[in-house]
């Protein structure tokens, strides 16, 4: 019964309810951005495909690692945030916690390997040439396995999940360090190699690149590509991933520091308000990837447009075929001086021959012929169809 009212404890919010609820808006409004503006960012990507560049693959696996973290941890966060409380049991704060480590540390492996290709492209132009997609995919696989290690790790008791200290959600847990070698050891190897040197070849890389841009504009033109476009694309694509960078690490800095602060110090000192901001700031990054490249860059808004454009005119066709039907029925018009009708019935579409000319051959009518009534005042005479001018027709219009 002990254990039973400790896990109902840990799993109980520790911030004022005002605050949950605060957290679970804007968590809310993270999911929608963010579901938005990924998805919308892979249909571009996948509409172009045919002419991505080696360094775009990164930035849609990075759009993937952000879908992912979206749909696996706002939809369990935002109940929780709203009641106050972890409502989903120890099993699944296992795996909550599992995703979390997993698409979070996906995302800044995936942005290293970006930058190092920018570098590779600009600086050392004669290597980075022979980058090719085939390469860059190797490299996008190996993201996912490096990544993996560090989250399927506290599964294997090699550090623990646990829930965070603000009781609605779950991480890492930042205490065991205090208690156990071997989760100290998960944590300085998580805290080296996935966010201090991640860091470090993010800085160097971005450093490099512009100190050779800045030395040397001819050379990067003459090396990066011989056409002049190529080259504003490859510049253009280093300054948005400098942007994605900037925008990524500044969401999840906090939480590391926050983190770091709880694993090597006192971890009772650590105010649970301030992991719950910390993590707010961390889920943010999900929706920086698509809104820098749908917005800044050239190709992808253009494509963006244009799939809108061919949306709006299918609603619009669709919209105005149902009119179009029943402009062309037979109608009886009372109010008019001359109206037509025919004497067998059977519906008859003008739009045949509303273009038609004087030659007799473009309007001929196969037997059997049909014969109408024109009432012009108070009397009305019966005609065939092939003797009606073109005068009265185009008042049918």
């Amino acid at each position: 019964m002990g254990n039973a009212s400790d896990t109902a404890s840990l799993f109980t919010s520790s911030i004022s309810k005002e605050h949950d609820i605060l957290m679970g808006t804007v968590y809310s409004l993270f999911c929608i951005l963010s579901l938005i503006g990924n998805c919308l960012l892979l249909l571009v990507a996948h509409h172009k495909r045919s002419t991505l560049k080696p360094a775009e693959f990164f930035i849609i696996n990075l759009s993937i690692s952000d879908l992912g973290m979206t749909l696996s941890l706002f939809p369990l966060a935002i109940p929780s945030a709203f009641l106050h409380r972890w409502l989903f049991g120890e099993i699944t704060c296992q795996l909550y916690a599992m995703c979390g480590v997993l698409f979070g540390l996906c995302s800044l492996t995936n942005l290293t390997a970006l930058s190092s290709v920018c570098c590779l492209k600009v600086c050392f132009p004669t290597y980075g040439n022979k980058f090719s997609p085939s390469h860059a995919r190797l490299l996008v696989a190996g993201v996912w396995c490096y990544a993996s290690v560090f989250a399927v790790g506290p599964l294997a008791q090699w550090g623990h999940y646990a829930a965070e200290p603000y009781g609605t959600a779950c991480c890492i847990d930042w205490h065991a360090p205090n208690q156990e070698f071997l989760a100290l050891t998960y944590i300085v190897c998580l805290f080296v190699f996935c966010y201090a040197l991640p860091c470090a070849i993010i800085f160097l890389s971005y450093s490099f690149i512009l100190l050779t841009v800045r030395g040397s504009r001819q050379a990067v033109q003459q090396h990066v590509s011989p056409q002049a476009k190529t080259t504003n694309a490859h510049a253009l694509i280093v300054k948005l991933s400098i942007a994605v960078c900037i925008g990524f690490l500044g969401a999840w800095t906090p939480y590391a520091i926050t983190a770091m602060w709880a694993a090597f110090g006192d971890a009772r000192n650590v105010p649970p308000a301030a992991f719950a901001l910390a993590a707010v700031f961390a889920k943010s990054s999900t929706i920086y990837n698509p809104m820098v490249y749908l917005l800044c860059k050239p190709n992808f808004r253009e494509c963006l447009c244009g799939d809108t454009s061919k949306l709006r005119k299918m609603v619009y066709r669709s919209s105005s075929q149902p009119q179009e039907r029943f402009s062309f029925s037979p109608q009886h018009n009372k109010d008019t001086s001359a109206s037509t009708r025919f004497s067998n019935g059977q519906q008859e579409s003008y739009g045949a021959c509303l273009n038609c000319t004087e030659n007799a051959a473009l309007c001929h009518v196969t037997a059997p012929q049909m014969t109408a009534c024109i009432l012009t005042g108070s009397t009305y005479t019966e005609v065939t169809v092939g003797q009606l001018s073109i005068k009265p027709q185009s008042s049918l219009i």
